[in-house]
């Protein structure tokens, strides 16, 4: 079986390697009734293609930003998976969601990327990205009460905001709250390696108020 690491003309990140087995024993059954999963920044494609090739009761949707497209799409074309289509352009400030609506999105590693403003955009177009009942699962680092999980945390928190002040690991309650506000509520909070977490919220239909 050809294996992600297996070409190395394509980005390749360590770090997908390493948590893509653990996170995958979760989304098993995370998205057990879901039939498409929207990925919000997928990268390298590791991730889509590890998911894709193990979880094939579902139709794997992978996007990104336009400058990382054609690396993207051409390890799903050598990945040559039937339920892996080719990738959408996807800028969560800018771009239109795609035609069908998904019942699964998954995010790795984008929430502390992401400045803050974009992070409660990306929370607002909950609905707009997801039908009914859908499931939501988010993968990285979260802080508990403000506090840093481990010092390595704290030292990345603090390059990341050298990069831009609006960058940065987030608060689990903020997260909880914006996911809330669009009637997703945390069913899980998995430990991940590397002090990372897995993030699991059900859709349900009533709204709460901010």
């Amino acid at each position: 079986m050809t294996t992600e690491a297996n070409y190395p003309d394509l980005p390749f990140s360590q770090a997908c390697e390493n948590n893509k087995s653990p996170i995958l024993n979760v989304l098993q059954k995370a998205f057990t009734r879901c039939s498409t999963v929207l990925e919000i920044g997928s990268g390298t494609g590791q991730h889509a293609v590890h998911f894709a090739r193990n979880l094939p009761h579902l139709r794997w949707q992978a996007t990104d930003q336009p400058v990382y497209l054609a690396a993207l799409a051409e390890r799903i074309r050598r990945a040559a998976l039937p339920n892996l289509p080719e990738p959408l352009q996807l800028d969560i400030c800018t771009d239109s969601a795609p035609a069908k609506a998904a019942n699964g999105l998954f995010t790795a590693n984008t929430l502390h990327i992401m400045p803050w403003p974009v992070v409660e955009h990306f929370f607002s177009r909950l609905n707009e990205l997801t039908s009914d009942n859908a499931t939501l699962c988010i993968y990285g680092p979260f802080n508990y009460n403000r506090q840093f999980s481990s010092t390595s945390n704290k030292a990345f928190d603090q390059s990341l905001k050298s990069r831009d002040p609006l960058m940065g690991i987030r608060d689990i309650e903020n997260v909880r709250q914006l996911a809330q506000q669009q009637g997703f509520v945390l069913q899980q909070d998995c430990a991940m390696p590397a002090n990372n977490r897995l993030l699991c919220f059900a859709k349900n239909f009533q709204v709460t108020e901010a």
